[in-house]
């Protein structure tokens, strides 16, 4: 089986290895209020444990979770017993998902508490990436405590490194001048962030994809969408790795599949 490994990217100057794919797990704890074309059931644990197998034996060691995707944190910790050093795990802070509503909290109380939640839910003792989950409002997230905070945790050990995922290119300059990485919006239909791509690779500072499919909707219109998608994601050389967030075991060694096609051709 071919898989990711030889791909592997550095994220900035943070010393983690990771493949240029991950694995999105909102669809593992959350099925109300998200954004893809089809409804879904949450999967169950047997499911779950076989689609980290397949995404393991592909090479991909990226794992992208937060407090905002429902039970993701709480079923993760349970199946990644005895694998902790297997993975990156990527959490958040700042959203919270309440009875079908997002809550926003970017305090330095909520910061620390939300990171020691994350920690025990999932049964390790360190974070390799937290970012902040903006609620828009980039520039006036970054002004509060929440950053400040993330330095002090990641003084402290118990993160490894800390970026934001926000959604305007002010919002990533600031956080990429501030902190590790960004998270970045990026495909075929939405471009308007590539300035913090570009920053980035200036900077030696790690990125982040998200809607790299633009959320499965791409996957309805072109001659090979998915290739060319991630010809365009991961062709940026700013670019560490492309979040995708699938529980369908065909769509994942698609997705591979079409990204080994794309690195080899890069070679």
């Amino acid at each position: 089986m071919s898989t990711l490994h030889p791909f592997y990217r550095t994220l900035g100057d943070t010393g983690l290895r990771l493949s240029p794919l991950g694995l999105g797990t909102v669809k593992i704890g959350r099925n109300q209020g998200v954004k893809y074309p089809n409804g879904f059931e949450l999967p169950d644990d047997d499911a779950v444990r076989n689609l980290l197998a397949l995404a393991h034996d592909l090479g991909i060691n990226l794992l992208d979770t937060a407090p905002a995707y429902g039970t993701s944190e709480q079923r993760l910790g349970p199946l990644l017993k005895g694998q902790r050093d297997s993975w990156i795990i990527c959490s958040k802070v700042g959203e919270e998902f309440v009875e079908g509503q997002s809550q926003f909290d970017f305090s330095a109380k909520h910061t620390r508490h939300s990171v020691e939640r994350s920690l025990k839910r999932l049964g390790t003792d360190r974070l390799d990436l937290v970012l902040v989950h903006s609620d828009g409002n980039d520039l006036e997230v970054l002004d509060q405590e929440v950053y400040p905070t993330l330095a002090q945790l990641k003084q402290e050990g118990l993160i490894l490194a800390y970026g934001f995922s926000g959604k305007t290119v002010a919002g990533g300059l600031r956080a990429l001048q501030q902190g590790d990485c960004a998270m970045v919006t990026y495909n075929l239909r939405e471009q308007a962030e590539r300035e913090v791509l570009d920053f980035a690779l200036q900077h030696n500072k790690g990125i982040l994809i998200k809607k790299a499919l633009a959320s499965g909707h791409v996957c309805l219109n072109g001659e090979d969408p998915v290739r060319n998608s991630l010809e365009l994601v991961l062709g940026h050389p700013g670019v560490t790795s492309a979040i995708i967030g699938t529980i369908t075991p065909s769509h994942l060694a698609q997705n591979v599949s079409a990204a080994l096609s794309v690195l080899s051709s890069m070679e």
